[in-house]
This record gives structure tokens, sequence and C-alpha cells, in this order.
């Protein structure tokens, strides 16, 4: 096989067994690789219905036929698990090198099955692969797990890992590797932790072959040199980081402050944006494998009670922390997001859930006594001292480390939650840019920006500007941008390169690399595919149109300031448009007409 290695790998950790398998060609062509192979897996073999923690949930690492190539930004793989946090199908992408150095030791995934009876991790060089105890490790966080597994295997293997979160089954724990990079949303690493699995690590001294290797190079040139013309890949992204999105959402009014209860403008937006960022505490630029944009922040906290060093904020764990709990003290951000980094924890669920505990303090329904400290809004030593203490469930962290929604709920009060499907939306108010509240409504994981990034042309004009305010023809755009963010995540590389390529040339670089004459309309159409897959494991697992719906406050309290004040989401006028355009009935269900028309 071209683009593929051909073999995935079966860990029962019940019993012990490894297993090397012929990938299913079939499968791989229809649903391209990464997150719609590995969802194709787990509708196969696992029963929708099942409970996320048990040995009977599967939790599968899966790349794409382009990770580990010359493509750009070929460092991706996905976790694919069913979802703690949700209950709906769990799919969450990670940059860095771990990705292309399990295709280089010869594997395009793994399906972890059942559930180790003490704590152990994957070791993997090349053909020899091995459960290891990790027992000693057990308790460590993931900079120290990373550190021993190195000493333990090769100083030059790739290692992801879980840390105390996800030992401890905090909802929303991470997958991190490389220390720093993260399959962030949903709690696959509360999944890894439920099976008594520690980490994976990998050393390969293989290569990625492709099917036609002159024509792959020069779609790849061709990839390469469209990013780095464009500004946003060629300049705002390299420079400022994700982070140069506060001051832009900002400006357009669609900025969610405190815990969205303020509307889309933070009046301190520019104290804890990309600018600012840069300015006081970035030491340099970071890449992924194969990445010629380089996004990522190493940061450095020289001083003051937040001293740190590590990587981010992005954007969205920014604005979590920052406006969502209106702090605007970048060092107190920074500090918190290295703490996530350090735990493993999801910092976009992880805000915004100590946002919805702020409101829900200052209302009067928690007091302080429950907390343990002061949550009024703007607290730094607040947002930091919470995510310590969720990530070790200690105290108040407790209640926080089942999420926004379970724990208003506990509290009475779960429309204080900014959550759809009880995953926590990212920082974009859907009352500003109706695209995407129709996004968050709709997505197959739950809240989520990252499924059909309607930002792109509602906020930044991408690939051509649409008025953020108003609902015409947004469910027929949605519907394009899930179906081709299906396609990238299935195919190994990056959502941002999106800002700058499309839909020819990523099929061209597709098509060259594995071999086969797919037209455009084709390979979109699997990424179609992959989307009413989804949705059918979601249907299946109990979801129904009642829950593709938002919070009480974005579809009945008008925005109060900004560009977009007096507006709320009009998602009554949207959902039954979208679900025309999807070709699904008036439930949401997918029609015979459609499966038979995507052969599912």
């Amino acid at each position: 096989m071209f683009g593929w290695t051909g073999t995935v790998l079966r860990v029962n950790l019940s019993d012990g067994t490894i297993k090397k398998e012929a990938i299913n060609t079939k499968d791989a062509s229809s649903y391209i690789g990464a997150r719609g192979l590995a969802t194709k897996i787990m509708m196969n073999e696992v029963d929708p219905k099942v409970d996320p923690l048990s040995p009977e949930n599967k939790l599968i690492f899966m790349t794409g036929p382009l990770t580990g190539t010359f493509a750009p930004t070929s460092g991706r793989y996905v976790v694919v698990s069913k979802a703690p946090l949700t209950g709906t199908i769990g799919s969450s992408n990670s940059g860095g090198h771990f990705g292309p150095e399990l295709k280089f030791a010869g594997y395009d995934g793994i399906i972890f099955e059942g559930k180790s009876e003490k704590p152990v991790y994957l070791w993997i060089h090349d053909d020899l692969v091995e459960l290891r105890s990790a027992e000693h490790l057990w308790g460590k966080n993931v900079f120290e797990t990373t550190d021993e597994i190195l000493k333990e295997t090769a100083d030059d293997a790739r290692v992801a890992c879980i840390g105390p979160a996800g030992e401890k089954m905090v909802l929303f724990a991470t997958v991190m590797n490389d220390k720093h990079r993260a399959a962030g949303r949903s709690g696959m690493g509360t999944v890894m932790g439920s099976k008594n699995l520690k980490a994976v690590a990998v050393k390969g001294s293989k290569s990625v072959e492709v099917a036609r290797t002159d024509d792959f190079l020069a779609a790849c040139r061709d990839a390469r040199k469209k990013l780095k013309e464009h500004p946003v890949t060629g300049n705002g992204l390299p420079t400022y980081g994700t982070e140069i999105l506060i001051n832009v959402v900002n400006q357009v009014g669609a900025l969610p402050t405190r815990n969205w209860r303020d509307g889309g403008v933070y009046e301190y937006a520019e104290d804890i944006s990309g600018e600012t960022l840069r300015e006081k505490y970035l030491v340099r630029n970071k890449a992924c494998f194969g990445c010629p944009i380089g996004c990522g922040r190493v940061t450095r906290v020289p001083e003051g009670r937040f001293k740190g060093f590590g990587e981010g904020p992005e954007y969205e764990p920014g604005w979590a922390y920052g406006a969502s709990c209106g702090v605007r003290d970048l060092a107190a951000i920074c500090k918190a997001n290295f703490i996530c980094n350090e735990l493993g924890l999801d910092p976009i669920t992880m805000g915004t859930t100590i946002a919805c505990a702020m409101e829900l303090y200052e209302k009067g329904i928690i007091s302080r006594e429950i907390a343990g400290m002061d949550l009024r809004f703007g607290n730094a030593d607040a947002i930091v001292e919470l995510t310590r203490l969720t990530g070790m469930r200690e105290g108040f962290g407790e209640r926080l480390a089942m999420g926004s929604y379970r724990m208003a709920e506990s509290f009475g009060h779960p429309e204080l939650s900014m959550s759809v499907k009880k995953q926590e939306m990212p920082a974009y108010d859907g009352r500003g840019a109706q695209g995407m509240g129709l996004e968050y409504a709709t997505s197959n994981r739950g809240g989520c920006h990252v499924r059909g990034y309607m930002t792109s042309p509602e906020i930044l004009g991408i690939p051509e500007k649409l008025d953020p305010l108003v609902t015409t023809d947004k469910a027929a755009w949605l519907k394009t941008f899930q179906d081709l963010t299906a396609v990238v995540d299935s195919a190994g590389i990056c959502l941002f390169t999106t800002f700058a390529i499309g839909l020819p040339e990523i099929s061209s670089m597709l098509r060259d690399a594995v071999g086969f004459d797919a037209s455009n309309e084709e390979i979109l159409k699997a990424g179609e595919r992959i989307w009413n897959l989804e949705r059918l494991f979601n249907i299946a697992a109990g979801f129904t149109s009642e829950d593709d719906t938002l919070p009480p406050r974005l579809l009945k309290e008008p925005m109060p300031s900004g560009p977009a004040k007096g507006k709320v989401v009009e998602l009554e006028k949207m959902l039954p448009e979208y679900y025309s355009v999807r070709g699904w009935n008036e439930e949401g269900i997918p029609t015979e007409e459609k499966l038979a028309e995507l052969s599912i």
C-alpha cells in the first residue's frame, strides 16, 4: 500500500495479547484514514450504548495516509473512542511528532481493547511491540512520565501519555504527546486512564512510501508555496500564534465574556492578546512535524507567583481562562495552561467550567465554604489553583472534574453551563457569528469549533466574507465546511492548511500519495460519508434532534452590547435547512436514500 503502512496493531489489555493485522483496504478507501477509519472501526466493533469507562469501550489511535509524508502539516493523528464527557463518538486530533513516528515504525494505528489489571505502557520499536509495567509511573505528571519512559526506551522516541487527570478519570482528561501537544477534547485521556494504560512510546526507522513520487512532491511544493504566501498562514499565525484571534474576534463582537453573560466584547482583550503574549512572554515559535507555519508558542513567565515555562496558551485556552473568567492577568493564564499540559487537562473545558462556577458563585448558588475560595470573576489566583485541584480531584476540584454541565446540574442550574451535548463551547459567541452557532448545535462531538470552522468566512473572510449576523445560506456553507474538515482530519494534516489551500490541493496530494484517481467531488463525498457515520453512531447511542440545540442564553438572551447587540442565535431558522441540505429527515436522521448514496 502507498501512503499507508498497511498494518494496525490490536492490543488486548485484559489478556496482554498483541496482534498485527492488515488494514481493511476497502474501509481505508471509503473513509480516507485517521478520524474516518477509526470511526468505522468503532461502528463495526463497539456498541454505541457502551459505558465509555467500561472495558468494552475501545480506544483507537489512528494516522492518515498523509501523516509522516512531505505534505505540509503532516504531523497529525487522532484518538477515537466513545467520549466520557459527552457520550457521543469522541475524536480528538493532535499534532507534534507522535503520529509520524508511529508510521515510521510501520503502523497506521493501534486498537486498544479491554482493561489491564495493573498500569502498563506500550513500547513500539519497529517490529518489537510489548506491554511494560507502568506501576512506577502511575501518579507522575506528563513531563515526568515522558522523561522516565525516554530513559527506559530510547531518548529519541516519541511518547503519548496521560497525567494524573487521566488516571483519576477527570471527564475531560487529555492524551498528551511530545509533552505539549494534546488530543484534547471530550475525555480521550479519561478512557486511557480507565484502561490502566499510562502511555504509548514509539520509535521507528522506516519511511512512508507514496505512489507517484514526482507528482506528489510537486503537489506538496505547490501547497507549501500557497501556505507561505497567505497572510494568515505565512504571517499572522507564525508571528502571533492563534492568540492573534483575541483582538480580531473581540472587534467583531463575538468574544464570549464572563461565561457568555456580558456579551461579545471584553474590555481587557488587549491584555490577553497574541500581540501581548509575543511582547511579554514568547521565547520562540515551535512547529509540528512537516509544518511550515510554526504557530506553536514556547513561552516563559520569568518571575512572580505565576512563574513558569512551557507552551501556549493557544487562542481557545487563552480566552477560556481570560475573557470567559474575566481575568486580565496573562501570566496567570499562561500558568493555568501550563498546569493543564502538566496534569493532562483540556484547558477549554477547564477554563469554561471555572467560568460557570464563577457565575454560580456570584449568583449566590455556590458559597465560599463550598468553593474554598473567592470565586468572583477576575480572580487570577483562582484559575490557577482550581486547575491544579481539578487535575488532582481535590477539594472543589472534585466537582469541577465533572465538567460544567454536570457541575452546574448538581447545583440545580444546568442552564448556566455553556455547553452542547455536555461539551463546552469554545471562543466564538454564536449570537455574533450565526454560522458558528449552528456549528455548535450540530457538531457530532458536542460544542466544537473545529468540525466546521465557520469563523473562517464569517470573521476572517476566507474563502469569502459572509455577514456573521445573518442566517442566509449558513446551513449549506456549514455542511461543506464539515465535510471538508472530515477529509482534512482523516488525511492526517492540520486544519490550519485550509486558510490557504482547499479541496483541489488536498485531493491532489491524497491521490498522488495513495495512488487512486478519485475526483475532488468523490473525496469530498468521503468526508460526507464520515460525517453521516458519526451521526449514526450518536443516534444509536441515544441522541436525537432534541440534542441539536444551544444553551438558553444564546437562544433567548439578546447580546447585551457590541456590534451584535440585540441578536440571539436564530437556530430555529437554520436547523431545519441544515437537515434538508444534509439529506436527513425532519428528525435529523439520515434517510435511506442518503445512506444508499453514501454506500453506508
